[in-house]
């Protein structure tokens, strides 16, 4: 992920297996979201929020936002904790410089 922003050459193999496993936690997470709103339950919390940067970073500069659009619950809980507010104005305050 990090290999070709350090001057290393991509690993194409650790790229396919990794988003693999990735897959399969969002598909657990697509089971867990069919029946909350969140993923510790119906209240936004911690769990959330601790994806919030991470997952900015898979949809926007990595470009892998199809991880999360094609699994229905996901996608939503993403559009969900995405337009927060407060998340809003944290990335007004701290514009990634890269």
């Amino acid at each position: 992920m990090f290999a070709s922003k350090m001057g290393f050459p991509p690993d194409e193999n650790l790229i396919k297996e990794s988003e693999e496993k990735l897959g399969k936690v969002l598909d657990i997470y697509e089971e867990r979201l069919s029946k909350n709103k969140y993923l510790a339950g119906d209240f936004f919390s911690l769990v959330d929020l601790s994806h919030l940067p991470f997952t900015q970073y898979l949809v926007g500069q990595m470009g892998k936002e199809y991880m999360t659009t094609s699994r229905k619950h996901v996608s939503a809980w993403w559009d969900d904790i995405s337009i927060r507010p407060s998340r809003q104005k944290v990335l007004q305050l701290y514009a990634p410089s890269f």
